[in-house]
């Protein structure tokens, strides 16, 4: 691990709502935090909506690809942010989880994605606040 904390945000298909969160702490957090996503069954791409959503905010999320969920990630990780993906996330004694109730972006339109990449950016803030202090 390194001497930053580390957060890994983790969904089912690491498309949408783990994809969002992780440019969000990118983008605020700079380098003072290590960003991981991943998702226990990882689309093919990730959402064009997010991308259209993170884009209307200022952020470019379309370098990223869905990555496969390993206990590797979770070991390395100091955070674990889960958003739906059930039991299939493995737990390590001494390492903080959170669970987010996110509604899936998967098949909405902007106009229903906005609030959820609202939530994500309010929860994002909190928990940088909580990294830093």
């Amino acid at each position: 691990m390194t001497s930053n904390p580390s957060v890994l945000f983790v969904c089912v298909h690491n498309a949408g709502r783990s994809q969002m969160a992780a440019g969000f702490l990118r983008h605020l957090a700079g380098d003072r935090i290590e960003v991981r996503s991943a998702g226990s069954a990882p689309a093919e791409s990730i959402n064009p909506t997010a991308v259209e959503a993170m884009r209307e905010v200022g952020i470019d999320i379309t370098d990223q690809a869905p990555k496969i969920l390993t206990s590797d990630a979770v070991e390395a990780s100091d955070v674990v942010v889960t958003m739906g993906c059930g039991d299939a996330c493995p737990i390590f004694p001494g390492k903080r989880y959170e669970d987010w109730a996110l509604n899936d972006p998967a098949g909405k339109g902007i106009d229903d994605v906005r609030p959820i990449r609202d939530e994500i950016r309010s929860r994002i803030e909190k928990l940088i606040s909580e990294l830093d202090a």
